[in-house]
């Protein structure tokens, strides 16, 4: 089976043979989005500002980490944030089921799905999980003491109003082939990154592609033990030691390439996207640290060995973006 990355961040000839499929993807998004403007499909407008941070490729870019400091802003500033998410392969709200549903602190990511839960631990603020965001953005104004919703992705779910629209580009793999899926990685034409409020780039490599927007990195903290969360190590103990790490996101590799910017040896092991890690999997294994991501942690807790550990990233902004981000949502909400 051949890798779309190969085909959506390479020069595999797929990419051309399935380029007319590409410009038929593009013309029905395109013409989905021209009927949200004209107003022939309608959009629902909640009671409370609503921010979108999306992107336009499949795939990983830095949403979760951006939405985290995001809340954190707008609770520094008397802000009280709502999270909403579609959620990804759990049996509830994220899983397809229509009814959304609050995700608890220490639910299951079986349940819920792992970037629900892992936003409703990280981020203190009331998360619900959900495909259609007008119906989880209303549960979480109804549970919650919200005055601000921010949707984890959901840049294509239209129904939605939105008061800003922040996306997020992988500055290492950029926009791919520029293509429109299924030839390339793109959910609507490139010149809807020029259409929306503000654009992030998540670090630099040779196809960081700006597009006129603001930069973010991801910085790394001690590593946290799976077992025991209160014990942690700071990443240096982990400097000489042949060190296996996995991943189950979007981007394994930027992952991998983290950790080896750390000056870390590592074996890495790439899942597919959302994998859902049972206690088999850790037979394949080998003794000794296992590193990963926050996300895969909040599927393995239950069942990791003592050396088992996750490396937790905390979002940086550019200053230049926090006050544009803030000029906005004054603006909007002063209208």
């Amino acid at each position: 089976m051949i890798d779309p990355n190969a085909i959506w961040y390479g020069r595999h000839p797929l990419g051309l043979i399935l380029a007319p499929l590409s410009w038929l993807y593009c013309s029905v998004v395109q013409l989905r989005r021209l009927a949200y403007r004209k107003g022939w499909l309608a959009s629902r407008r909640l009671s409370v500002p609503v921010v979108v941070v999306g992107n336009l490729t499949v795939g990983g870019t830095g949403k979760t980490p951006a939405v985290l400091k995001l809340a954190d802003l707008l609770r520094a500033r008397g802000w009280r944030p709502g999270i909403i998410t579609r959620g990804y392969k759990g049996r509830g709200g994220g899983g397809g089921a229509a009814v959304p549903r609050l995700v608890p602190p220490d639910g299951e990511p079986g349940e819920f799905g792992d970037e629900p839960v892992l936003l409703a631990r990280r981020s203190g603020c009331p998360v619900v999980a959900g495909p259609d965001r007008v119906a989880a953005g209303a549960l979480a104004l109804s549970r919650g003491d919200v005055d601000i919703l921010l949707a984890d992705d959901g840049l294509q779910h239209y129904r939605l109003a939105r008061d800003i629209e922040v996306a997020v580009v992988d500055g290492a793999r950029g926009l791919g082939n520029g293509r429109c899926l299924p030839a390339g990685p793109l959910r609507e034409p490139r010149a809807r990154l020029g259409r929306v409020d503000l654009v992030l780039t998540n670090g630099s490599g040779p196809g960081d592609d700006r597009d006129g927007g603001y930069r973010m990195r991801l910085v790394p903290g001690a590593a946290v033990n799976l077992r025991d969360p209160a014990v942690s190590k700071p990443i240096a103990d982990f400097v000489g030691r042949s060190i296996f790490a996995i991943a189950a996101i979007g981007n394994p590799e930027r992952f991998f390439a983290t950790l080896r910017g750390l000056g870390l040896e590592v074996e890495g092991r790439a899942y597919p996207d959302h994998y859902p890690f049972a206690p088999p999997d850790l037979l394949d294994w080998p003794t000794g640290p296992v590193l990963m991501t926050e996300k895969d942690a909040v599927k393995c807790m239950r069942f990791a060995g003592e050396d088992h550990w996750f490396l937790p990233v905390e979002a940086e902004l550019e200053r230049a973006f926090i006050e544009a981000f803030f000029r906005k949502l004054e603006a909007q909400t002063h209208v």
